[in-house]
């Protein structure tokens, strides 16, 4: 038997956890979304009371129903049981069981007597399981057919999921759409292709998310897709309570539309803005009209500029604009902005001392050396400057008549050899290995 959670190999072995197909934790992993923890799995219910005989029951990424024990089978979390439907039966496992399941139904509204709470046939058996594997491993094919059909029909919708009912007859297509979409021609197609029974099921951008999960711009996963279960409506009067700027790109989220996390700390923002004045207020100054610019919420900051002179910001604190304001109801002028600024006591920057002893990141990095420095290293001497021999270094009269004397020695005004300074030397068409015999006399 394999878990529904996790990935199976050919034996029905799961990947993950290795539990032989009895998932423990009920959260490994993509079943994992919006999981709910049983804090009551381990408390006995008082003498006389039944278990509650409704279950929570989890199918392909974090869709779930509730359905009725009327067999009245021994259940426990993970468990892959058999389901009613419409037509045939569904596979899915079991999420939640016990008294939590009557605070689930209370908060999605449903009742207890609701014609939505389908029965339980049985736990399923390897048969079951194994037709339900099988149906499962054509969803991805059966997408991307879909897609081709959905192409070549020209239909403005995007086909997003595609989910097998555990006995194989049906398949339910999930796909977004901003306009109304006539897919009857669609449905016989697909009908066709694939001999099973078709349902169409529109969602949301939002929706589409949370089913198909992902990574956010905060580099967790998606909220929608782990604990978020309601999507409240998001403006952009949320951004602009935070002094974010509206910038789409960094506003939106993988579906398209504005983030959710910007309604999280949106009600901190609110108390804290309560103590600050509107921003349409103008200070009277001596020097002139200033009008509002940004703020720091949390830090009580606020900067102003004067309204004609707009070519530098002063920052203020909260105290000091509130006097300020007091001072104009009174029909009275404040001093300049720059001496409210100049009373702002700069903290200076504090340099920790490296207490811990921790080394530098740089330690092990060679040092850069100039290109000049390095050519010169690797250049060697020539063997005629140095006699014939390479490794010594040449003969400078000037340099140790210099350090016998220590003091400079003359520049003399003698000609080097008999040779005239201006004559040139004539080239010589001999080879640079034929060296001519200093003992033997040339011929002239």
């Amino acid at each position: 038997m394999g878990c529904g959670s996790c990935s199976t190999t050919e034996n029905g072995v799961p990947n993950g956890c290795k539990s032989n197909g009895n998932c423990g934790s009920g959260s490994c992993g993509s079943g994992s979304k919006l999981e709910v923890f049983d804090w009551l799995a381990n408390m006995t219910l008082p003498s006389g009371q039944d278990k509650f005989d409704i279950y929570e029951i989890r199918f392909k990424n974090g869709r779930k129903h509730f359905f009725r024990n009327t067999e009245k089978l021994t259940l426990s979390l993970g468990d892959v049981v058999a389901v009613e439907s419409s037509p045939g039966h569904d596979v899915g496992a079991v999420s939640l069981s016990g008294e939590l399941v009557k605070v689930q139904m209370k908060k999605k509204k449903i009742t207890l007597d609701s014609e939505e709470i389908k029965k339980i046939y049985r736990k399923a058996s390897q048969r079951d399981i194994d037709i339900w594997e099988v149906a499962r491993g054509k969803e991805l094919e059966t997408q991307r057919k879909g897609r081709e059909i959905i192409s070549r029909l020209g239909l403005q919708m995007k086909l997003s999921d595609v989910e097998y009912q555990g006995d194989g007859n049906k398949a339910t297509f999930y796909y977004t759409a901003d306009t109304r979409v006539d897919f009857r021609q669609l449905i016989r197609e697909l009908a066709g292709a694939f001999s099973i029974r078709v349902e169409m099921k529109q969602v949301g951008s939002r929706q589409e998310a949370a089913r198909l999960g992902g990574i956010g711009s905060c580099g967790r996963e998606l909220c929608c897709s782990t604990w978020l279960t309601d999507f409240r409506k998001v403006s952009t009067t949320a951004a602009r309570y935070q002094q974010l700027s509206l910038n789409p790109l960094k506003l939106a989220g993988q579906c398209g539309k504005l983030k959710c996390c910007l309604n999280f700390e949106l009600d901190s923002y609110l108390d804290a803005l309560n103590a600050f004045p509107k921003q349409e207020i103008i200070l009277k100054t001596e020097k002139g009209p200033a009008v509002f610019v940004k703020m720091d919420i949390f830090k009580e900051q606020i900067w102003y500029t004067y309204k004609e002179e707009r070519s530098k910001w002063f920052k203020l604190n909260l105290d000091q604009v509130l006097e300020i304001i007091e001072l104009n109801k009174n029909n009275e002028k404040s001093i300049s902005l720059e001496e409210y600024e100049s009373e702002i006591e700069v903290i200076p920057k504090v340099d920790f001392e490296n207490v811990v002893g921790q080394d530098s990141l740089t330690r092990f990095d060679v040092p850069k050396t100039s290109k000049r420095r390095r050519n010169n290293k690797n250049k060697k001497p020539s063997s005629a400057a140095s006699g014939g021999q390479p490794n010594q270094k040449p003969n400078n009269t000037k340099t140790l008549a210099k350090k016998q004397s220590g003091r400079p020695a003359q520049k003399s005004n003698k000609p080097n050899g008999d040779r005239p300074p201006q004559a040139k030397r004539k080239p010589s068409n001999r080879r640079r290995n034929d060296k001519p015999n200093e003992n033997k006399p040339q011929d002239k």
